[in-house]
């Protein structure tokens, strides 16, 4: 792949290896179980994955949002379920690494690098998704602690997980600083797990409720170490994980577009390879363009990341809303080509399908990502139209008014008639 470096590169092939032997071989017995993949995951922390995205002194790899992208996509390739259970160690990571103090980096990130602890991410509530400021989960002071109240909803890695990031109310009269970010260990009083959701896909990890009945965390757990900060932590996080939830979908699209010319070659109809016939050749040709044109999207979304480009939020949001576009389109696409087959379980290509729906759910709708790519260009529009509007020809009409300005003039008239008979 041209203008990766040697470093994108051996996290690539590395990722690809491990792919293959490892996630492949397992991916539908933990899809029919729909249990934690252990497994597999020891295979990941023994392969250095986990520390790919932590810096050097803390324990990690010191890699890139690119390099974290990379093993990602080439996850998701063999298994999509695999590329979410590793990836949201980073979505649960991230705000240690945007927000956390010294002393809670110091701790934490070291386990987490080498696989030892692994962490979710408890943002999302039953009335509170793409409206992440509307929470309701309170955390009320006391003493030298707080008490967590409520319960979260979608969490991704619950139960397996160690570490738990929290968002909370802790000042419900504040508009900016009404939320804040905890550090919950498993295992903590009061601190259970609720239902276990039955998914579509990704059913290899676990999705729960997080419930947490009178939870007292000390003040060492508040992220950062200062209430108020919560919501700007989240925001931080979304926009770095966003392009990993790209890498999902770009990996699901690439795995499929794979396994459909394996079997547009192998499947004969009419005394021919259906490969051979000019309406597949156009669909894999469509798929194979939607796929570069996501991975090119995803790397760059990526790259602008880690150079901390000033529009790198509409880049992140731009690459996870096509690629997780793409992986819909791509793996619909590649069931069709397998036909009735396409559409039964022990054929792999329908898992690619239930995999690829929730990419363009979670971690922000793409709805959502369209209104943050619009938002952007409506604030960078005052910029262009001082470059642009001495271009643009404005019309005139000729002769007569707009009907507006008649509307106007009608009542002007009326007004001055009436205060005519009355004088």
């Amino acid at each position: 792949m041209p203008f990766l470096n040697d470093q994108n590169r051996m996290w690539q092939e590395k990722a690809r290896e491990v792919a293959e032997k490892v996630v492949r071989p397992l991916a539908r017995k933990y899809d029919l179980l729909q249990e934690y993949p252990w497994e597999i995951k020891d295979a990941l922390a023994e392969a250095g994955f986990f520390g790919v995205w932590i810096p050097k002194e803390y324990g990690g790899a010191g890699g890139t949002v690119l390099d974290l992208c990379l093993v990602i996509e080439q996850l998701s390739r063999a298994c999509g379920g695999v590329g979410v259970m590793y990836c949201v160690n980073a979505l649960g990571s991230f705000p240690i690494l945007v927000g956390g103090n010294e002393e809670q980096k110091a701790h934490w990130l070291p386990k987490i690098a080498r696989g030892e602890k692994l962490i979710a991410f408890c943002l999302s509530e039953k009335f509170a998704g793409s409206d992440a400021q509307s929470l309701r989960l309170a955390a009320r002071k006391d003493g030298t602690g707080w008490v967590l109240k409520g319960e979260k909803k979608w969490t991704t890695n619950g139960g397996a997980a160690d570490l738990y990031t929290v968002f909370a109310v802790t000042d419900p009269a504040s508009k900016s600083r009404r939320i804040s970010a905890f550090l919950v260990e498993k295992g903590t009083p009061g601190f259970t797990i609720g239902k276990i959701e039955d998914k579509m896909g990704i059913r290899c990890v676990p999705v729960v409720e997080t419930v947490f009945h009178d939870v007292r965390v000390e003040d060492a757990q508040l992220l950062g170490g200062q209430p108020g900060f919560g919501f700007h932590h989240a925001m931080g996080t979304l926009d770095l994980a966003r392009p990993g939830v790209a890498a999902q979908g770009l990996g699901l699209a690439q795995g499929s577009l794979e396994l459909a010319m394996v079997y547009g070659a192998r499947r004969q109809q009419f005394g021919s390879p259906i490969n051979s016939f000019q309406m597949i050749q156009q669909m894999l040709a469509d798929m194979a363009t939607q796929v570069e044109a996501a991975r090119q999207l995803v790397y760059a979304s990526a790259r602008s990341l880690d150079t901390k480009m000033p529009a790198a939020n509409k880049m992140a949001a731009m690459a996870k809303l096509f690629a997780t576009d793409t992986a819909m389109k791509v793996t619909t696409d590649a069931v069709q080509i397998f036909g009735g087959y396409g559409y039964m379980r022990d054929y792999p290509i329908e898992k690619y399908m239930r995999d690829a729906k929730i990419t363009q759910i979670y971690e922000g709708t793409n709805q959502v990502q369209r209104l943050v790519v619009a938002r952007n260009l409506v604030k960078e529009t005052g910029a262009l139209t001082q470059l642009l509007e001495a271009y643009i020809p404005r019309e005139v009409q000729e002769g007569f008014n707009d009907p507006a300005t008649l509307a106007a003039q009608k009542a002007g008239e009326g007004e001055a008639a009436v205060r005519g008979t009355t004088s």
